[in-house]
């Protein structure tokens, strides 16, 4: 008789321990989502930013591209976001490109990018990123280098949401929402 009104006992404690410690050992949202890492870098107008702390606002939109055969899905988000007219978003452009490993070589990257960007509002929001791409694309929580990616970022690094590729009114919509959210 004992032993049937303990086993039930015994087991409903097991999986509320259980439960508890899948609770607190998951992963967060945000961490799951993954961080920007912290780095140094320099915009075409020169100013130099430290992120995550030097984004533009509380809550920024990080166009992210690999490669030059991104610029149309960059491009892209930027027609369907209407970020040229929509001065409530604040935004930028980040190439990560793989750090050639000395100053003359990163100098003549960024020549090729001044050529491309002429204007000054451009050029202040080009953010170049020389780094080791896989380590970015696994601190950010990125998947590949496949296509473009669309990144909302808060001053700690944290990815609030993303969106991979040309634009799409649904995903844009949740952007959106999510970068005029107020707090985490």
């Amino acid at each position: 008789m004992k032993r049937t009104i303990w086993t039930p006992t015994l087991a409903w404690l097991a999986a509320v321990s259980g439960a508890l410690v899948l609770a607190f050992a998951a992963p967060s949202e945000t961490s799951f989502l993954g961080r920007l890492p912290t780095l140094t870098a320099k915009r075409l107008d020169q100013q130099r930013v430290v992120l995550p702390q030097g984004l533009p606002a509380e809550r920024s939109l990080a166009l992210v591209a690999f490669g030059r055969s991104q610029r149309g899905e960059v491009d892209s988000w930027i027609q369907g976001l209407h970020l040229d007219q929509d001065r409530s978003i604040a935004w930028f452009r980040m190439p990560v490109l793989n750090d050639p490993g000395n100053e003359g070589a990163r100098s003549d990257i960024e020549n090729k990018l001044l050529q491309r960007h002429p204007t000054e509002s451009a050029r202040s929001r080009l953010l170049p990123v020389f780094t080791d791409r896989d380590a970015f694309l696994r601190t950010a929580g990125l998947t590949s280098t496949d296509h473009a990616w669309v990144l909302v970022l808060n001053r700690e690094g944290k990815v609030l949401a993303r969106a991979e590729g040309l634009f799409d009114e649904t995903k844009g919509q949740a952007l959106r929402e999510t970068l005029l959210a107020q707090g985490d």
